[in-house]
C-alpha cells in the first residue's frame, strides 16, 4: 500500500496559544511499529531549540478510532505500535515565543514555525505530504510559500523539506502582490504599522532585480514576504521561497531605520541563493535531529551580510557616506569584543550551536560574529579581486559561478576548498591570504585592500587618551550593576565581577547615570589608582582599580585624499550605483 502523511490544522483555543494538529499516516502496515518525531531546530537558525517542549496530549487512534499505544521514546519521539490501517495522529502545541523562528498564537492571528508544528515518521522525510488548514472564526487568510491545492485550504509539499522550509501565517494580515520581472511576490503586513505599499513595492522591486542581476537568474516563480511588526522589532529568517522578517511598527516613516528594514529585506531576500541553494556540504540533506557543524557560515552569512547594505547602496538608497558607515559599523563590532584574539570567523562558525544564539556575560571576552567577520572578509576579497582584475572582475562573478556550477550544474553542497578553488578560476586572483585568515586570529592588514581602491580605515579614537574601567554597567532594580567586563581590561585585572552593585567610586556615589563614574574617569591619568566601593551578594568591601587607557576603537572609512586617479576609478567600480 502506498504510504501517505497529511495533516489538519485547526483552533480551539487560540487565545490559549493553542494549535490543534492531526497527522494522518497510512501505508505502514508491513511495519512492526512506526517512530513520529519532531526537529529540534530550524534550519536558518543554529541552535537546538527543543520544539517538542511544547507538544501536549498526544495520542494515537486507529482505523477504527481505538486508541494506541503511543509510548515516548526520546524528547521529540514518540513509538507508535501495531500501524495497522489509517493512523490518526492528534496533538496540540503551545506557541507563545515572539521570534521569526518560532510559533505564536492568540485569538488575532497565528504564525507557525513548521519545524515545530509538524512531525514526520522517522525515516520517511522524502514522502509528499498535505495540510489543510481550518481557520479560527474571524481569521480570514493565510501567507505561506506552500503550493495551495484546494480552496479549502489546502496546501502541497512534496516532501518534509519542503514543508518544514515553509512557515505559515494565518489571520487578517494586510496583504498585496506584485509581478518583478514574471515572479509574483506576496506581501503580508502583520499587525499595524505606518507603511506605503505603493514605496514598499517599488524600493522592493529595486532590490529584487538588483539581485537578480549578480545571480543571473531566479529560482522561484512566487516569493512570499511577511513582516512581523512590533513597537521594536528585528532579524529576519530566510526559507526556499519566502522569509520571515520583524520590524519595528513605527519605522517605515523614519528614513534610517526604513532604510534599516530594506537592507533586512536585501538579506533575507540574497538568501533565496545563497544558503537555500548555494551552500556548505554541511547544510543539506539535513539532520533535524542534531547539529549540523560547518566552518563555512562566515561565507553563507558574511557573504549575506556584506551584500544587504552594498544591494542598498547600488539601488541608491544609501549614499556613499550612508554605505561607508554601514561597513564600519562591521569593523566597530569586532574589534570592540576582546574575542576577536581569541576566536576566527570559521571558528565562529562551527561553534554557532553553543555561542552565537546564548551569548552570556562573558561571550564579547570569547567569541566574534561570522555575520561581522564574514562581512569584513567578504569586503576584502570583493575589493582585491577589483583591483588584481582592473576592474574586470568582482566578488559578484565568483557567486554566480558557485550558483551555477555547485547548484545548478551539479545540484550540491560545497567544501571551502572547492569554493575558495572555483573563486580563484573565476578570477585568476590568488585569494589564499583571504580564506587562510578567516581559519585564523591572526588580523590581517585590511588598509592594504581598501587603499587598492583609494579608502582607508580609520580609527578615530587613536587621538583620544581617556581612562577606562572596561565595563558596561546597567540597572537593577534601581540598582547601578556591572554587566560585562571586557578581558584584561582595568576591572578585570582588579577583580571586579559582573553583577556587582556600584556604590561609590573615591567617596562619591555612583548614579544609575554613572556621572560620578564619567567624571572621576575623565579627570584621572593612565595608572592612577581610584577606590571602588561595591556590594557583591549582600557583602560590601571596596576594591581599589588601577586606572587603564580605554583600548575602544571607532573606525570610519574615508578616501584616500592622496589616492591616485586609478585607485579613484577602482573605488568607483566598487561602490557603483
Amino acid at each position: 500500500m502506498t504510504k501517505s502523511i497529511h495533516f489538519e490544522l485547526s483552533f480551539s483555543e487560540p487565545q490559549a496559544h493553542y494549535v490543534d494538529v492531526q497527522m494522518m499516516i497510512e501505508g505502514f502496515e508491513d511495519q512492526e511499529y512506526i517512530d513520529i518525531k519532531m526537529p529540534v531546530w530550524a534550519p536558518g537558525s543554529y541552535l537546538v531549540r527543543e520544539y517538542s517542549k511544547n507538544v501536549e496530549r498526544l495520542n494515537a487512534k486507529n482505523t477504527e478510532g481505538n486508541s494506541l499505544s503511543a509510548i515516548k521514546t526520546a524528547k521529540n519521539t514518540w513509538r507508535v505500535h501495531n500501524p495497522k490501517g489509517k493512523l490518526v495522529i492528534s496533538y496540540s502545541v503551545y506557541g507563545f515565543e515572539v521570534s521569526v523562528r518560532t510559533s505564536f498564537i492568540d485569538d488575532s492571528r497565528a504564525f507557525l514555525s513548521p519545524v515545530g508544528t509538524f512531525m514526520y515518521v522517522d525515516g520517511y522525510l522524502d514522502l509528499e505530504t498535505s495540510v489543510k488548514i481550518h481557520l479560527y472564526k474571524s481569521w480570514n487568510k493565510i501567507s505561506t510559500g506552500l503550493q495551495k491545492i484546494s480552496e479549502e485550504n489546502t496546501f502541497y509539499a512534496p516532501n518534509f523539506d519542503i514543508l518544514f522550509d515553509s512557515p505559515i501565517e494565518i489571520g487578517n494580515q494586510d496583504t498585496w502582490s506584485f509581478d518583478i520581472d514574471g515572479i509574483l511576490h506576496e506581501c503580508a503586513m502583520v499587525g499595524p504599522a505606518d507603511y506605503s505599499k505603493d514605496q514598499l513595492t517599488e524600493d522592493i522591486t529595486k532590490i529584487v532585480r538588483e539581485e537578480n542581476k549578480i545571480w543571473g537568474s531566479n529560482p522561484n516563480d512566487y516569493y512570499v514576504i511577511v513582516t512581523h511588526n512590533y513597537q521594536n522589532g528585528s532579524g529576519g529568517l530566510e526559507h526556499l521561497n519566502s522569509t520571515i522578517l520583524a520590524a519595528s511598527r513605527f519605522g517605515y516613516s523614519q528614513p534610517s531605520a526604513y532604510k534599516n528594514y530594506l537592507s533586512l529585506v536585501a538579506h533575507e531576500y540574497f538568501h533565496l541563493w545563497h544558503v537555500k541553494r548555494l551552500r556548505p556540504k554541511a547544510l543539506g540533506p539535513f539532520d533535524y535531529e542534531q547539529e549540523n557543524y560547518t566552518t563555512g557560515l562566515w561565507i553563507i552569512e558574511g557573504f549575506t551580510s556584506y551584500y544587504d547594505n552594498l544591494i542598498i547602496r547600488r539601488c541608491g538608497f544609501f549614499d556613499e557616506t550612508e554605505y561607508l558607515q554601514k561597513l564600519a559599523v562591521d569593523f566597530n563590532l569586532v574589534y570592540n569584543r576582546p574575542g576577536y584574539l581569541l576566536q576566527s570567523a570559521a571558528a565562529s562558525s562551527f561553534d554557532t550551536w553553543i555561542k552565537q544564539y546564548r551569548p552570556d556575560e562573558n561571550s564579547q571576552n570569547v567569541a566574534i560574529s561570522y555575520y561581522n567577520k564574514g562581512a569584513m572578509h567578504a569586503a576584502a576579497l570583493d575589493i582585491k579581486i577589483i583591483a588584481e582584475t582592473h576592474g574586470a572582475k568582482r566578488l559578484d562573478d565568483i557567486m554566480k559561478a558557485a550558483y551555477e556550477h555547485f547548484y545548478l550544474i551539479e545540484n550540491r553542497g560545497f567544501e571551502e576548498d572547492e569554493f575558495q578553488a572555483l573563486a580563484e578560476e573565476v578570477t585568476a586572483v590568488n585569494l589564499d591570504g583571504i580564506f587562510k585568515a578567516a581559519h585564523s586570529t591572526e588580523d590581517i592588514d585590511y588598509n592594504s585592500y581598501f587603499n587598492l581602491v583609494g579608502y582607508e580605515l580609520v580609527n578615530q579614537a587613536d587621538d583620544q587618551d581617556h581612562q577606562s574601567l572596561g565595563i558596561k554597567i546597567g540597572s537593577n532594580e534601581g540598582h547601578t550593576v556591572i554587566k560585562n567586563i571586557d578581558r584584561n581590561s582595568a576591572a578585570w585585572k582588579a577583580g571586579l565581577n559582573v553583577h556587582d552593585e556600584l556604590i561609590a567610586i573615591n567617596g562619591h556615589r555612583i548614579e544609575i547615570n554613572g556621572k560620578a563614574l564619567d567624571y572621576i574617569l575623565s579627570h584621572s591619568e593612565e595608572g592612577e589608582k581610584v577606590k571602588i566601593l561595591i556590594s557583591r551578594d549582600g557583602l560590601i568591601r571596596e576594591i581599589e582599580v588601577e586606572l587603564l587607557t580605554s583600548n575602544k576603537k571607532s573606525f570610519s572609512i574615508e578616501r584616500m585624499t592622496n589616492a591616485t586617479e586609478e585607485q579613484r576609478r577602482l573605488g568607483n567600480i566598487w561602490l557603483s550605483l
